[in-house]
């Protein structure tokens, strides 16, 4: 939202907003541009006739005052997404969708597009090196947008990625997430043939073959939709440099792993369908360092490696483990993964994360009783956790200072740390911890 609104202003409107609280980035950025709130919380007064229209965050609740407010004065209300589809009517609408991989992939098609010098907007779930901000709208022809399947607003609980319309879409993978709004994994697989069904008369859809969902539900497509199936490109891995190869082109890239490997081969398509030949597009993904905590590099040395990601679901769990072990299989992995979404930390659900953490040489499992809390959830013991992951040797820690702690007994020394989570580590600073622990 903080970003919708700092591109709004560049775009020269006046824009106004409010929220019970506001963290940096977004607080730094906002007082920048001149428009933080004074204070924080709900003022109904700010709420007049004036006002153009009210865009809705995805958390603000149905008895907000604003919003109860500018109901009463019968102000055109707009949620996120309803507003971008507003805005890129009469564009290209790109959508990536998936329960995994879809920041990683739009960046990247971002990252190919910038490099190109072609004009598009955008909006991204993370803050991508050489974009400003993680939303843009203006009278590009094109615009790129991550598509996720969580509910619109409070007024709309149809999910997020039903309201773009895409003419170009792209599905990376089905593995069920949001248990609290789709109580069972095939009211989950039914927002993915909803988004299918629709794509706009003539549109293409890309989407990953390996995935077992997905080959079952995207050739139900309307005959209309053309269909561009992918899987992992031939590739090799020389002195820990992953090398791709595409229509006879070699190229070295700087990502790794199969599953980054097959983003790389989704997006090389979605390019396809944009005119961007596989030479020009291998020229310009070869620069590509990564989305933001998406196996992203904190710290290395010549014998170690601290890696952060926002893997938290078993699938994105599962496959940023392997993708670790297969780039450095001579070192030791040392896998920790914090319990932080209402999906992980449900005991029903946790029986879904059986056998993920196989791969690692160690496996580390943390939460912490204040996201319980703030979830208003039920306490979850560590047995469970352990009998969840389905490994004996695991080990779950609910002090951050005791997981630390554990973490600085070890000689680093051809060993790497990935540290895998949709939350903090309980405000765990990384680049301090690659310091203590000597990888830097």
């Amino acid at each position: 939202m903080h970003n919708m609104a700092l591109a709004m202003v560049q775009n020269g409107h006046n824009v106004t907003g409010s929220d019970d609280e506001i963290f940096e980035p977004a607080k730094s950025r906002l007082a920048a541009k001149g428009i933080l709130p004074d204070a924080q919380g709900w003022f109904p007064e700010k709420i007049h006739n004036e006002l153009d229209a009210v865009i809705l965050g995805m958390h603000a609740r149905e008895d907000n005052p604003e919003l109860v407010k500018a109901k009463q004065l019968g102000l055109k209300i707009y949620s996120f997404p309803e507003y971008i589809y507003e805005q890129s009517k009469d564009k290209i609408r790109v959508v990536i969708g998936g329960s995994h991989g879809k920041t990683t992939i739009t960046a990247m098609i971002m990252h190919v597009l910038k490099t190109l010098g072609k004009d598009f907007d955008y909006m991204v779930g993370a803050q991508l090196e050489g974009f400003d901000t993680m939303f843009r709208i203006s009278d590009a022809p094109v615009i790129i947008l991550e598509g996720d399947e969580y509910l619109t607003s409070t007024l709309d609980k149809r999910p997020k990625f039903h309201l773009y319309k895409p003419d170009i879409a792209l599905l990376s993978g089905v593995a069920w997430d949001h248990i609290n709004v789709f109580p069972t994994f095939e009211i989950y697989v039914e927002q993915f043939r909803r988004f299918i069904e629709l794509i706009e008369p003539g549109g293409s859809l890309v989407y990953c073959e390996q995935d077992e969902e997905l080959r079952r539900i995207c050739p139900e497509a309307r005959n209309d939709i053309s269909l561009f199936p992918y899987g992992i490109p031939q590739h090799c891995i020389n002195n820990g440099t992953t090398n791709v190869i595409i229509e006879n082109i070699n190229t070295d890239i700087r990502i790794f792993g199969r599953h980054n490997l097959m983003n790389l081969n989704g997006a090389r398509l979605v390019c396809q369908n944009l005119g961007i030949s596989a030479e020009d597009f291998l020229k310009a993904i070869a620069t590509f360092k990564g989305a933001a905590k998406r196996l992203e590099l904190v710290a290395k040395n010549d014998h170690s490696a601290l890696y952060k990601d926002f893997a938290h679901s078993p699938s994105k769990l599962k496959a940023t483990i392997e993708a670790a072990k297969e780039q450095y299989p001579e070192r030791c992995l040392v896998a920790c993964m914090e319990l932080h979404t209402y999906s992980s930390l449900n005991s029903d659900f946790l029986e879904q994360y059986k056998g993920c953490m196989q791969k690692a040489d160690k496996a580390i499992v943390f939460y912490s009783s204040h996201a319980l809390e703030i979830k208003k959830m039920p306490p979850l013991h560590e047995k469970k956790v352990k009998e969840s992951f389905d490994r004996d040797d695991i080990l779950v820690f609910t002090n951050k200072e005791k997981l630390v702690e554990y973490l600085e007994s070890f000689d680093w020394k051809g060993k790497n740390l990935l540290m895998m989570s949709s939350g903090s580590f309980d405000g765990m600073d990384l680049k301090t911890l690659s310091e203590e622990l000597g990888i830097d």
